[in-house]
């Protein structure tokens, strides 16, 4: 009843509620857009701390408390009364002499600037960054003034005593929009004003599928799928070769693919976070037992670095890649029996595959390597009220991010109570060894 009625006030009270879950932030501004509500970013004028609608206007404004670096406390005490009680801030230096400069510090002002909020007063944001340290000296100094009495002397003095608002000097350099939007995404969660991938959208549609094709009905089949790499998780197999789970992201899926060890070391150098990729290989949504799951995955065969000089060069074609098929001479059957090298067609064939066009990897169906985001990281806590040993937990939390869950097993008496935490981990071996450290050699396991 709530959406239908009163949608922008019902997203906007979800997303505020959600603001520590950028993946669900993520599905809820796409819900906005397919609702007709715009989610615009941070703005020092209309922002409050938690999402917000815009009146009348079918917008709703990100929330000032969910940039890193603005607690709430900093935006609900001191700068949203400031702005109810004196009036909108007129302009970067205006906000500097208001707001109290102990308290909004630099990097309070960095994530504020990075994030879009000062993007009304019409200077870019590399500008206000090159001009950062002039514009604190001059809210710094206005203040210790205003402490001291001496803005009464300079105001009977009339436009002579007043101290000149910065002059806000172009940067030397321009960040790019791409460096711009990586701002958001780590102060945010996600990109909200653009996607790097934009510019991306017609090679894309042409030369790659739907990730929505990575379903188990398409089992077995080869699919070529691209997007912006987001998270890189890298291990060792029993043989000491490195082999990697990789997650990428377009401007509305996001997928994972399975990159072995023969494949990794051909292409491993591309798998680096904001990298963006196109990848082809085959779907499997087949257990180790040969049954088919809901898990599906892809395993990556060849992996291409989608550099800006291709993007330029591209002609589009106006057609696009056929459907998913499975591939004449990589049945499953086959791949169960080849030996641990990876396969290669010398020539031509039969089937036409091309030369040199890698068809095998081994033995990968049968005992593909565990999940490591099936895996959760238990840790006892004997005293729940340490607030030392939680924090110290949580700092090890924000070192080794990862893919595995964290359960903080809190014991109360003879009682104890598993509280999954909102954050995951890397659980390697170096992150498990400070962890039995700090809460002791039995209390930490991964299941």
């Amino acid at each position: 009843y709530l959406k239908a009625h009163y949608p922008d006030a019902f997203m906007a009270a979800l997303m505020t509620a959600d603001m520590r879950w950028t993946d669900r932030l993520a599905i809820e501004i796409a819900e906005c857009k397919k609702m007709g509500l715009k989610v615009l970013g941070p703005d020092i004028n209309q922002s409050y701390g938690d999402f917000g609608i815009v009146g009348g206007e079918k917008t709703i404004r990100f929330g000032l408390s969910g940039i890193k670096g603005m607690g709430k406390a900093l935006v609900e005490d001191i700068v949203i009364p400031e702005r109810d009680k004196n009036g909108p801030f007129k302009s970067v230096c205006d906000f500097a002499k208001r707001i109290d400069s102990t308290k909004f510090n630099k990097k309070s002002w960095e994530g504020a600037i990075k994030t879009g909020a000062f993007d009304r007063f019409g200077f870019s944001r590399s500008d206000l960054l090159f001009n950062l340290e002039a514009i604190q000296a001059y809210g710094t100094k206005i203040q210790k003034d205003v402490g001291s009495g001496q803005t009464d002397l300079f105001g009977m003095m009339g436009e002579a005593g007043a101290v000149p608002e910065v002059e806000i000097k172009p940067a030397p350099v321009q960040h790019p929009e791409k460096e711009q939007l990586l701002w958001e995404r780590d102060l945010m969660g996600f990109y909200l004003s653009a996607h790097p991938l934009d510019k991306y959208d017609t090679y894309f549609e042409e030369q790659t599928h739907s990730m929505s094709l990575i379903v188990a009905e398409n089992d077995n089949k080869v699919i070529t799928i691209g997007g912006i790499i987001t998270a890189v998780r890298t291990i060792l197999t029993k043989k000491g070769d490195k082999m990697a789970f990789v997650k990428i992201e377009n401007k509305t899926d996001e997928a994972e693919f399975i990159v072995f060890p023969s494949v990794f070391a051909e292409h491993g150098a591309k798998l680096v976070i904001d990298n963006v990729i196109k990848i082809k290989g085959q779907i499997n949504a087949r257990d180790k037992d040969g049954n088919v799951t809901s898990d599906v995955k892809i395993l990556a065969e060849t992996i291409e670095l989608v550099s800006d000089d291709l993007l330029e060069n591209y002609e589009p074609t106006g057609t696009k890649l056929a459907v998913p098929v499975v591939p004449l001479n990589n049945n499953r059957e086959k791949r169960s029996r080849v030996s641990t090298k990876r396969v290669y067609n010398r020539g031509d064939n039969n089937n036409g595959a091309p030369s040199d066009f890698p068809i095998e990897e081994v033995s990968r169906t049968p005992e593909p390597p565990k999940d490591p985001r099936k895996e959760r990281l238990y840790i006892l806590i004997e005293d729940p009220d340490n607030t030392e040993i939680l924090t110290a937990i949580r700092r090890l939390a924000d070192i080794y991010v990862g893919v595995q869950d964290v359960v903080l097993v809190l014991k109360d008496g003879e009682v104890k109570r598993p509280l999954r935490m909102p954050f995951r981990v890397d659980a390697s071996s170096e992150l498990l060894t400070r962890l039995k450290e700090l809460v002791g050699e039995d209390k930490v396991k991964v299941n």
